[in-house]
């Protein structure tokens, strides 16, 4: 018998690794002749780059980078195993969560210190990126990243633009013949779970500006200085950016990374699954076994263990859910892959409880979600 066991990290309390080294100790106690594969797998969200780094035995890195608003800070980013591929979360350099609510600032915030960040990797060596842009405070269509490794974002005065959204509305052209060389020799495949285009009521600022500190009128300005940006890139880049699907990811950020650094834009769970080779692990399984921290409705939009269990269904391989808690709804995972969804917890408990026991917990699940199945066996033979 082979058994994949393909978990995400139950968020706060126990990493993907560890959850499937728990698990693999619950299969041993049921099938002990069982071939195990542990395949630790991440959405593209928090936990995709421990998630990837540990799995490959990779390390992670720091570099000192500009906040949203130019504060020099400490960051992290990720060295996959491969010594090849980078993993950044650009959240980690550019997130709302590194800034106090009255201090955020659409206006002014820049991706900067992505730039700083992917320009680090590059000195390092990486020339392949995974970047997860979930959760930015900017709104400046990538400006400040590309100012960063180089390009000149130039005013009717031939002058550099200042950091921020509100500047985009001066650019009046784009020089990119001092682009960091190393670009053109390296890939760069984003993280980006949302549709929206640049521009316009499901743009950038209309649907997200708000969340980072803009009000109705700075929504109207922000969102006219990105037409202004896609206009001038696609005068002086001949690319389109504006209308394609997630340009309009994290402040625009999607887009500048297409029109900027060539990048493809995915589904994170996709990335990640390809990167760890999901599909090739899953030749042969008869039983796979993932999980999340909370399982419920919105499992099925593109979360780690749906991706899991679409990739196993398409190859009639059975899938097992375990979780911290089912929540709302939580069946709606059976119609999609999940065929049998259980929750860790054996008892009432507090959640700092259940995170203390969570490896205890899930080899418990697990050992107990397998007997289960070993009786099936024994009655059909």
């Amino acid at each position: 018998m082979k058994i994949v066991v393909a978990p995400q990290e139950f968020k706060g309390s126990i990493s993907a690794l560890d959850v499937a080294n728990a698990a693999k100790k619950g299969v041993l106690k049921v099938f002990p002749k069982a071939e195990i594969v542990l395949c630790p797998v991440a959405d593209g969200g928090d936990g995709t780059l421990e998630t990837l780094v540990e799995t490959s035995g990779g390390s992670k890195k720091r570099c000192s980078v500009y906040n949203p608003l130019g504060t020099k800070i400490n960051t992290e980013w990720g060295g996959m195993g491969d010594n090849r591929t980078a993993v950044i979360e650009m959240a980690r350099m550019c997130g709302l969560a590194l800034l106090e609510v009255d201090k955020l600032d659409p206006l002014k915030a820049t991706t900067f210190g992505l730039g700083q960040t992917i320009s680090n990797a590059l000195d390092e060596g990486f020339r392949k990126f995974i970047i997860g842009i979930g959760g930015s405070a900017t709104n400046d269509g990538g400006a400040g990243m590309a100012q960063a490794l180089g390009v000149y974002i130039l005013d009717k005065h031939g002058s550099q633009i200042p950091w921020g959204g509100a500047a985009l509305a001066e650019v009046s052209s784009i020089d990119v013949s001092n682009l960091d060389k190393r670009i053109a020799e390296s890939e760069f495949m984003v993280a980006c779970d949302v549709t929206n285009p640049l521009t316009g009521p499901e743009g950038a600022s209309a649907v997200y500006g708000p969340q980072k500190g803009a009000t109705p009128e700075m929504v109207m300005e922000l969102d006219r200085a990105l037409t202004n940006l896609a206009s001038v890139i696609k005068k002086d880049l001949h690319k389109e950016v504006s209308q394609h699907a997630g340009a309009g990811a994290a402040g625009g950020l999607g887009a500048g990374i297409m029109a900027f650094l060539d990048g493809e834009l995915k589904a994170g769970v996709d990335i990640v699954l390809d990167t760890v080779q999901i599909d090739e692990k899953l030749k042969g399984a008869d039983i796979v076994i993932t999980g999340e921290g909370a399982m419920d409705f919105q499992t099925v939009y593109n979360k780690a263990p749906i991706g899991v269990a679409r990739r196993a269904s398409e190859l009639g391989i059975p899938t097992i859910g375990i979780s911290g808690m089912l929540g709302k709804d939580y069946q709606v995972v059976h119609n999609n892959g999940i065929d049998a969804a259980l929750s860790i917890a054996n008892g009432p408990m507090s959640l700092s409880e259940s995170s203390i026991k969570a490896s205890q917990l899930v080899e418990e699940c697990v050992e107990e979600s397998l007997r289960l199945i070993r009786v099936g066996l024994e009655l059909g033979s």
